[in-house]
């Protein structure tokens, strides 16, 4: 239990882009804290002022050294009380805070949440995409081959995954997507959520892809990726999908049935097995 003298650490929500968002306890704790510890106090600034909140700011990010972390942890065992918020959304989601927050916790500090917006809910939402199970990966590597590693293990996964992604690199992450999983995989891409351009696009990674490339402006803002997990039941009852049977009418075109079943098995996580009979099945694409 926390020292009845310590301050409290909020953990508070602010809006990812519609200022309406933000909740009437998230301004009142902003405005009752001592301090507010930002992820940049420049832009967390304008949000303040923008509600008139003139609590004081100080900087906490993730190139905070471990002296500013102890200072805001003085602070609170010291009696005074901080609220955490990032640039946007829900902190410690693919932004800075854990430290701080698991630090507090050990020193028997109280925190709290504040809860309120967050991209990788309102993506899952609205995506059309299974939620009562998914996995958050947070952002995607620089690197290609990263990507291409953290896309690997989808080749089996059940689940709905998310990602998010910054607007310089999301093509380049869509043909690492592509290369990975096979271009008929299905995925939703979310961008610029709550804002004024705010757009959500489902249909196969092939299709989206060439749809931002065809779109200049779809490739601005940031980006929340979910990709649509396999269905391990049909996996195991030997079902042939649509999206392997798309793959595989298109393989049909250029290469044997063998290859074809091969190469579409590594991509799919279905048995060579089953998609060799399916093409024995339906000759007109072999």
């Amino acid at each position: 239990m926390s020292d009845i003298n310590y301050g409290v650490l909020y953990v508070v929500a602010t809006p990812i882009g519609n200022l309406g968002d933000i909740s009437q306890r998230a301004l009142d704790t902003l405005k009752m804290v001592d301090v507010i510890a930002a992820e940049d106090t420049r832009h967390s600034a304008k949000l303040l002022q923008h509600f008139g909140v003139s609590t004081r700011l100080i900087a906490y990010h993730e190139y905070s050294n471990e002296q500013r972390l102890e200072k805001i942890v003085s602070l609170l065992l010291s009696g005074e009380s901080v609220a955490l918020i990032s640039d946007a959304g829900t902190p410690l989601i693919s932004d800075p805070g854990y430290d701080l927050v698991n630090v507090a916790r050990e020193r028997g500090i109280l925190v709290q949440s504040v809860p309120g917006s967050c991209a990788l809910v309102a993506a899952l939402s609205i995506s059309g995409l299974p939620c009562n199970q998914f996995v958050f990966e947070g952002f995607l590597p620089a690197k290609s081959s990263s990507r291409c590693q953290a896309f690997t293990p989808l080749l089996d996964e059940s689940r709905t995954v998310v990602f998010y992604e910054s607007p310089h690199r999301i093509v380049d992450s869509l043909k690492d997507l592509s290369a990975v999983l096979g271009g008929q995989r299905e995925i939703v891409l979310a961008r610029e959520l709550t804002k004024t351009y705010e757009t959500v696009l489902s249909g196969s990674v092939e299709a989206l892809l060439q749809q931002i490339q065809d779109d200049t402006n779809q490739q601005r803002g940031e980006f929340v990726l979910l990709v649509k997990g396999v269905d391990k039941i049909a996996l195991e009852k030997g079902v042939v999908s649509s999206e392997a049977k798309a793959l595989m009418a298109i393989l049909l075109e250029y290469t044997p049935v063998k290859t074809a079943s091969a190469i579409a098995a590594k991509v799919t996580g279905i048995k060579k097995r089953d998609l060799y009979q399916w093409a024995l099945a339906n000759p007109k694409n072999s």
